[in-house]
């Protein structure tokens, strides 16, 4: 499926499925095919970033950050006290 994707992107359209700009800047500084006129590199940029930002969006639905725990003074720490003598170093 993802071939046949792939291959219908590339032979019926310009844009050969860019996701990348540095990939749009890249094509159409190329004389082939299968590039993208440099006049419809902006177009192609503005909405790879406005694709990026309704992904992020949409993950942020779907997947919320999650929230710290709370910090409960029942709980002991692992630091110790400062006023705790270190252990000497071991000599060999």
């Amino acid at each position: 499926m993802v071939a046949c994707w792939i291959g219908a992107a590339y032979w019926f359209t310009a844009s050969t499925s860019f996701a990348n700009p540095a990939i749009t800047i890249a094509r159409s500084l190329t004389d082939t095919f299968a590039g993208i006129r440099p006049i419809d590199a902006p177009g192609f940029i503005a909405a790879q970033l406005i694709g990026a930002i309704a992904a992020l969006g949409v993950g942020r639905l779907l997947f919320p950050a999650a929230k710290p725990a709370a910090i409960s003074p029942d709980i002991e720490t692992t630091t110790p006290p400062t006023d705790a003598k270190r252990p000497e170093a071991l000599h060999v």
